[in-house]
């Protein structure tokens, strides 16, 4: 899977969990990334995405704070307008080649075993096993993930429960065509919850997930097109802040 493709929906936006984001060259655009209930706008952050990088920018406190992303480069800048000054961080860089050859990527603490391929649904299928370490736990979960567009069709969890996929139809949203996909999540006594999401085959993600409770989370106004450089880069005459490290509470007082 591209990484910044990963990145766009779940970094920037939390757009999707799981599997929602498909192999794919990454395609230049912007878009608004916006999570909502049907009262309120909750969160909304402006999204540019180019061949390299990301970039996102939200409003905190009345204060414009950017986040320019560089997957490839295992380097973040956090750029402050208000205050013209920026930051720094590396983290460590995507391994392509392992991104697509594993889900385990996605999931710290875990380990990916590929069990084989199946048909399921007639859709072609990756079937996962993935061993968690929660709180000392060892969890073991399967997911038959569509070799396609990279969308868990089935899974099992440790409690018992069972979720699978079915496209439902086809519909445009936020003018872009999509597949609208239905998620049932069966669980051991006997309740169901339902959540849905539409996949973009142009861009090769999913656009819109709208879950259990009200939340819809989804890109609007996308915009097809080359992303101007200098909006991956600090301006002119902005000051460098050094991050701080880290220092253990025991030797503060010391």
């Amino acid at each position: 899977m591209d990484a910044l493709i990963k990145l766009v929906i779940g970094a920037c936006l939390a757009l999707m969990g799981g599997y929602a984001c498909a192999e794919s060259e990454t395609i230049e655009f912007s878009a608004d990334a916006v999570i909502s209930t049907s009262q309120q706008i909750v969160k909304q952050t402006r999204l540019f995405v180019s061949k390299k990088a990301v970039r996102s920018e939200i409003e905190i406190n009345g204060q414009n704070i950017v986040e320019i992303v560089f997957p490839d480069e295992g380097r973040a800048i956090l750029i402050n307008d208000a205050l013209k000054s920026y930051m720094e961080r590396n983290f460590d860089k995507q391994d392509d080649a392992k991104d697509s050859a594993s889900p385990c990527d996605q999931i710290s603490n875990a380990v990916c075993e590929k069990l084989g391929t199946e048909d399921i649904a007639g859709y072609k299928t990756d079937k996962w096993q993935i061993i968690s370490d929660t709180h000392g736990r060892k969890l073991r979960t399967l997911h038959w993930i569509d070799v396609k567009r990279k969308l868990a069709i089935r899974e099992f969890f440790p409690d018992g429960s069972l979720a699978e996929l079915k496209m439902i139809k086809k519909e445009k949203v936020n003018g872009r065509n999509t597949e609208k996909w239905e998620r049932t999540l069966s669980r051991p006594d006997g309740k169901s919850a339902k959540s849905y999401q539409w996949y973009d085959a142009g861009l090769k993600i999913a656009i819109k997930e709208e879950l259990a409770g009200g939340y819809v989370r989804e890109l609007k106004n996308i915009k097809l097109s080359a992303q101007d450089k200098s909006l991956f880069s600090v301006p002119e005459g902005y000051k460098k802040i050094e991050l701080q490290p880290a220092v253990n509470p025991e030797y503060r007082n010391r």
